[in-house]
């Protein structure tokens, strides 16, 4: 099963600096990120090649961090592509409750990370609409 680390961090200047040179000092490489901040605070979501040492780095550290299961979902790259992966979900009632892609191939393949709360359903409802799902392996070595 695939994770990502999620961060809460204080939303101040030389938080996202600290938190980088943590992952840094580990060799963690950062393959995606968002980052949504509100007021005081922010979430810091962030798809690494090895996300338990990063998430035991950043919480030796400090930082309130912990690891969330994902699914990465193969689309097209070209119009339509994520509206698929979202009909597919959408008409089985699996809510998409967070998500971030990127383009692997361009013009091919793009990756759509996708946080549900009943994985195991959604994974089913994907592989059984015609998508390819990543394994954290992949997902990692990108």
């Amino acid at each position: 099963m695939a994770h990502q680390v999620n961060v809460f961090a204080r939303n101040q200047p030389g938080r996202l600096e600290r938190l980088t040179q943590v992952l840094m000092e580990e060799n963690v490489n950062i393959r995606a990120i968002t980052i949504a901040g509100a007021e005081d605070f922010g979430v810091v979501k962030l798809l690494v090649d090895d996300p338990r040492r990063a998430h035991r780095a950043l919480q030796r550290e400090g930082f309130s961090a912990y690891l969330k299961e994902v699914i990465a979902v193969i689309m097209d790259d070209r119009p339509g592509g994520l509206h698929r992966v979202c009909r597919a979900l959408g008409e089985k009632g699996v809510n998409i409750e967070d998500a971030y892609g990127f383009v692997v191939q361009d013009r091919r393949t793009a990756v759509l990370v996708v946080e549900v709360e009943k994985i195991p359903e959604a994974e089913e409802v994907l592989r059984s609409s015609g998508f390819e799902l990543m394994s954290d392996e992949e997902l990692y070595a990108l």
